[in-house]
């Protein structure tokens, strides 16, 4: 979970020292109130990894045109937040706002990785991993982990140099709704369907990268009901789908760059979820799934891919057999698979 703590406007929802404009001059809970605090107590409370987001631009500040008084800023508002709620996984950073403006990145990263030596960062300063380029929710074709520059906000065409070629995974955002990042009434009918987020599942997560989904609180502090639903009933067609492999005997017959699995009985296959063993790189350049129809033929085509990298759904139509091979077809280095699974999504509806 990822929880938004300053937008470009500056409001801070938890009651920092170093500006007036956040919840502590707000009439929430007598100005008492703390978003972050009730928001990481509960991401613990529940198991769950969590993320802030903070936007380096603050475009209701003035001292945001002074870029060295600004940075003094940034750095005591960061440490408000990493050093007031213990451990935390990720530190969001939107480009957005920000074209133009000079920070002094190695001297911010420096206090941040001091604070919290675990933390990732996402797509400014020293990132972990990157921003895809778009808010669509979708991964270009193909989309390699190891990249040299970066985009960092949909306002400019212009990249940011890494010190590359580096590790960067991607992330794809998105909204739940049409057009709003926040919450308003009058686009409720623009929540998308389970369908469309399954799209976006198998562009985003099924080419190798993390999906993020946007959803703006409603005036009670909750998810909108309609969003929340949307949620469950998205993750119970993942699992639908994807949540019960098929079964295959215990190992898979290698014959050079090719690999045949063979089903434990014939059943309807219409996906195949890869995954890549990246712990020395990504070297799969190229490949392609065949199947032998059941009960005889020649092996059928039925999916070709660029990148496997940490993860490719790979979703064609039904089709029933009981082997299924894998080819490499294309190598920059020794490889090896981490998993390889199949399901019967046609199977699993019934």
């Amino acid at each position: 979970m990822v929880l938004v703590v300053k937008h470009h406007d500056g409001f801070a929802t938890w009651p920092s020292k170093h500006s007036k404009f956040t919840v502590a001059q707000s009439q929430w809970k007598d100005g008492n109130g703390d978003v972050v605090r009730k928001f990481s107590d509960a991401c613990r409370r529940h198991g769950m990894h969590w993320g802030l987001y903070y936007s380096p631009a603050e475009w209701g500040n003035p001292v945001f045109e002074n870029a060295t008084d600004y940075d003094d800023h940034f750095i005591n508002q960061i440490s408000e937040i990493l050093t007031g709620y213990g451990e935390l996984d990720m530190l969001w950073f939107d480009g957005c706002g920000s074209e133009g403006h000079t920070y002094d990145w190695p001297r911010i990263v420096k206090e941040i990785r001091r604070m919290q030596t675990n933390l990732l960062i996402f797509s400014m300063g020293d990132p972990d991993y990157r921003w895809v380029g778009n808010e669509a929710g979708i991964a270009p074709v193909p989309c390699w982990n190891t990249v040299e520059e970066i985009p960092f906000s949909v306002q400019t065409a212009a990249k940011d140099k890494v010190d590359g070629p580096k590790w960067l995974p991607a992330e794809c955002d998105c909204r739940m709704r049409e057009s709003n990042w926040f919450y308003e009434e009058a686009d409720e009918h623009t929540v998308k369907s389970v369908e469309e987020l399954m799209g976006l599942y198998y562009y985003s997560v099924g080419r190798g990268c993390n999906l993020l989904i946007n959803i703006g609180p409603d005036r009670r502090g909750l998810l909108p009901d309609k969003d929340g639903a949307r949620l469950l009933e998205f993750g119970a067609e993942i699992r639908r789908r994807l949540g019960n492999p098929l079964p295959v005997q215990s190992s898979a017959e290698q014959d050079d760059r090719s690999l045949i699995y063979t089903l434990s009985e014939p059943a309807l296959v219409d996906h195949a979820v890869l995954m890549e063993d990246l712990t020395n790189g990504e070297f799969i350049r190229r490949f392609a799934l065949q199947a032998l129809p059941y009960h005889c033929g020649e092996p059928v085509l039925v999916h070709e891919g660029c990148n496997i990298g940490h993860k490719a759904i790979c979703r064609f139509p039904a089709m029933k057999t009981q082997k299924i091979i894998v080819e490499i077809t294309e190598l920059s280095g020794p490889f090896r698979m981490r998993s390889v699974e199949f399901y019967g999504s046609a199977s699993a509806r019934s």
